[in-house]
């Protein structure tokens, strides 16, 4: 990863992309935050930030009743 990822862009995309090696492929801001030391509203602004620009990992919004779910699979 290069200098255009912040540090919190960084440590959300290592977390992202160990979890997908391991086969997870959903998650919700709240639980990568929760393990993260992060705040929720940290993670789920950078997701879709992310989204745009990593080719790390595809990162996908699903849509739930009161949460946003993230799909995320390997590039």
């Amino acid at each position: 990863m290069t200098d255009e990822y912040t540090d919190e862009e960084r440590r959300i995309l290592e977390f992202l992309h160990e979890s997908v090696e391991k086969g997870e492929r959903y998650f919700r801001a709240k639980n990568i935050a929760n393990h993260l030391g992060l705040s929720s509203k940290q993670v789920g602004v950078r997701l879709p930030e992310l989204a745009e620009k990593t080719e790390d990992v595809d990162i996908e919004k699903w849509s739930r009743s009161k949460s946003t779910t993230w799909r995320v699979e390997p590039a």
